[in-house]
C-alpha cells in the first residue's frame, strides 16, 4: 500500500498548508504547539 501524500506536492499544501491550518482553531492549535516545541518548519507550506 501507498502512502497517502506520496508525490503529490499540491494536495500535501491543500491538506497541511500554513494557510489551511490556520483556518480552523484546532488548525491554529497545531501551529502553536509546533512553535512552542521550537520546530524549525511550522508547516509544509
Amino acid at each position: 500500500m501507498k502512502r497517502t501524500l506520496e508525490g503529490t506536492r499540491r494536495k500535501r499544501r491543500r491538506v497541511s498548508g500554513f494557510r489551511v491550518r490556520m483556518r480552523t482553531a484546532n488548525g491554529r492549535r497545531v501551529i502553536k504547539a509546533r512553535r512552542a516545541k521550537g520546530r524549525a518548519n511550522v508547516s509544509v507550506a
